[in-house]
């Protein structure tokens, strides 16, 4: 019985993805131009930090544009308001049912219920198996639940799909230095020429899930056992 290990909030939230929304085919009801310059004007305020001043502009568009709603639910994911579970929840059974998922597994993440998320974003990933992001955060649920393999698997993906992006490689530099493969940490950190700041972000996560292993127990019946550490087992 494999054992779902939460760790900190902060630690899935820095691996997660949090910025940018997915572009996708155009089966949604097109906005119109007017609209579609308040959504990109929206966007990049938020990318910039201005949540408030994005869900402002947000909120003078209408709800039953499912871009709309997208929006809303990530700026208030970011806001940390529980409006954006209901957001989410509302775009399933839509064209953007797969960001609905994509953001449900955020939530459930960032509440360390690495199991909901894993059932959220696989979902999400079935929907839409290009998105990068996905990819990314699906991969940080499996390394939070020590399932290495899967997890090398997503973040590999991920780096493939956008290979300008250094996010699912600073993940994948944090699961090599967890499993100690200190030499192909360093060669991905120069192939991807991601930053001492990086590295050592990479290097502090990398020690926090190794401490976490160590200590974790798992409750069987009325026994509990220890944990075995993961961080001897070998990459394929």
């Amino acid at each position: 019985m494999k054992a779902v290990i939460a760790i900190a909030a902060t630690l899935m939230l820095a691996g997660c993805a949090s910025n940018g929304v997915s572009s996708r085919p155009a089966d949604c009801a097109k906005p119109g131009s007017e609209q579609e310059l308040a959504l990109n004007l929206a966007d990049n305020m938020a990318n910039e930090g201005r949540l408030y001043a994005s869900l402002a502009n947000l909120e003078g568009l209408p709800d039953n544009l499912v871009q709309v709603r997208l929006r809303k639910a990530r700026v208030l994911r970011l806001m940390g308001r529980p409006e954006a579970g209901p957001l989410y929840e509302s775009l399933l059974g839509t064209c953007l049912a797969a960001d609905g998922e994509h953001g449900l597994g955020q939530l459930a993440a960032a509440k360390n219920d690495n199991a909901a998320a894993a059932i959220h974003l696989k979902r999400a990933v079935k929907m839409d198996p290009t998105d990068d992001k996905m990819r990314n955060d699906l991969g940080v649920v499996y390394l939070n639940q020590r399932q290495i393999p899967e997890a090398r698997f997503e973040f590999m993906t991920a780096m493939e799909l956008k290979q300008s992006d250094s996010l699912a490689a600073l993940n994948m530099v944090t699961l090599l230095i967890y499993q100690d493969n200190w030499k192909a940490a360093s060669e991905l950190v120069t192939r991807t020429s991601l930053s001492p700041k990086q590295v050592a972000e990479a290097q502090s996560r990398a020690e926090k899930l190794k401490a976490t292993a160590k200590k974790a127990v798992v409750s069987e019946g009325n026994r509990r056992t220890e944990v075995v550490d993961a961080s001897s087992s070998a990459i394929k």
